[in-house]
């Protein structure tokens, strides 16, 4: 069965900030229909799916991706009608120049086109000390054209705000938005329908999980619920193979495997479990890579942590430009974390004993 493309073009394009997940969850749930056993949207907005195995006793496997994308929220809308807005999740304010936005105007219903840029004078009459300076946040506006009558008769304090940009596929990789996370639903849906025609050895139980890039929020509440024996989370992770970086700088590379997260900020992946992936990707002759990202988190350390432990671990893509509307992956690697995490459904882990 060959991956759909055209699915991670849909799903890269939705727009989906932290607590405004409601369409991504939709194309989610319009794949997922007959291919599992339970379906169901938990109070937080995580969707929750579980594939069973139909063996008795078998360990149950959580493996989590988040919907949500980082973006903004309207905060204020000026008497000239310009918009002021708040961050939801990080960026680097050097990639927020010039941009193009889709402003999610809740009161008109419409998708508005506006323009972000900072606060300051023009290049032609500022200081070289003023064209150094790197704005922050704050002085970031939005500009949609609109009166501010008009502006304030469509949009409110609240509203979405997203970076608009168009996928790509350009061969041996695919560009575009908000790949962290849509990649990792979008091999997670891939595995679940590889497992329609596979031996299940483990239950799956697939938590797209929402607000992830604000604090795991979506995965604390999913991973308590779940109950679960292993915890795995798909999420990106830094491919920094890029020009006048230092090899030791890299973190991974593009196109030489999926990682398997040996530690980040939120997580030190359960030592059985990476040994455990690394043999199993030996066995599959999966090409995968070992991956220490200094600073970071993701869904599997707030598996790892719920209850009373979980073992976990994050298969991660690489992908050059992370948190810009640029991001790129290698579909060698999608496929590989797709091959992998299908072998490990349908292999099962003996987690008893374990230390």
């Amino acid at each position: 069965m060959k991956p759909d493309y055209q699915l991670l073009k849909k799903l890269s394009e939705a727009a989906g900030v932290p607590s405004r997940e409601e369409k991504i969850r939709a194309i989610i749930r319009a794949e997922l229909e007959g291919k599992v056993d339970e379906l169901r949207v938990d109070p937080l907005g995580n969707l929750i799916a579980v594939k069973k195995s139909g063996k008795a006793d078998a360990p149950k496997v959580m493996v989590a991706a988040h919907m949500d994308e980082i973006g903004f929220l309207v905060r204020h809308i000026d008497d000239k009608g310009f918009i002021r807005v708040h961050s939801v999740g990080g960026f680097d304010t050097r990639n927020l120049f010039a941009r193009q936005v889709t402003v999610h105007a809740s009161l008109s219903g419409e998708e508005l086109v506006g323009l972000m840029n900072p606060a300051g004078k023009p290049i032609h009459i500022s200081t070289p000390e003023e064209r150094n300076k790197i704005p922050t946040l704050d002085s970031f506006y939005i500009d949609t054209g609109l009166g501010a009558d008009e502006v304030k008769a469509k949009v409110r304090v609240g509203d979405m705000v997203t970076l608009r940009q168009e996928f790509h596929d350009l061969g041996k990789v695919v560009t575009g938005k908000a790949l962290d996370d849509r990649q990792g639903c979008w091999v997670l849906l891939e595995t679940i329908k590889q497992l329609q025609d596979a031996p299940m050895s483990a239950d799956l139980i697939a938590a797209f999980t929402v607000q992830e890039e604000v604090g795991l929020r979506g995965a604390i509440t999913s991973a308590y619920q779940g109950d679960a024996d292993v915890g795995i989370a798909l999420d990106t992770t830094l491919a920094v193979d890029t020009p006048e970086i230092k090899e030791h700088l890299r973190v991974t590379q593009l196109g030489k495997g999926v990682a398997l997260k040996v530690m980040d900020s939120s997580i030190i992946s359960t030592r059985w479990l990476l040994d455990h992936f690394m043999d199993l990707a030996e066995r599959k002759d999966v090409e995968y890579q070992l991956e220490v990202l200094p600073l970071g988190g993701n869904d599997a350390g707030a598996i790892q942590k719920s209850r009373g432990g979980v073992p976990s671990i994050t298969l991660s893509t690489p992908s050059r430009y992370v948190h810009t509307v640029t991001e790129m992956v290698a579909k060698s690697d999608l496929e590989g974390a797709i091959a992998l995490l299908t072998a490990f459904i349908s292999e099962g882990v003996d987690t008893q004993g374990r230390d």
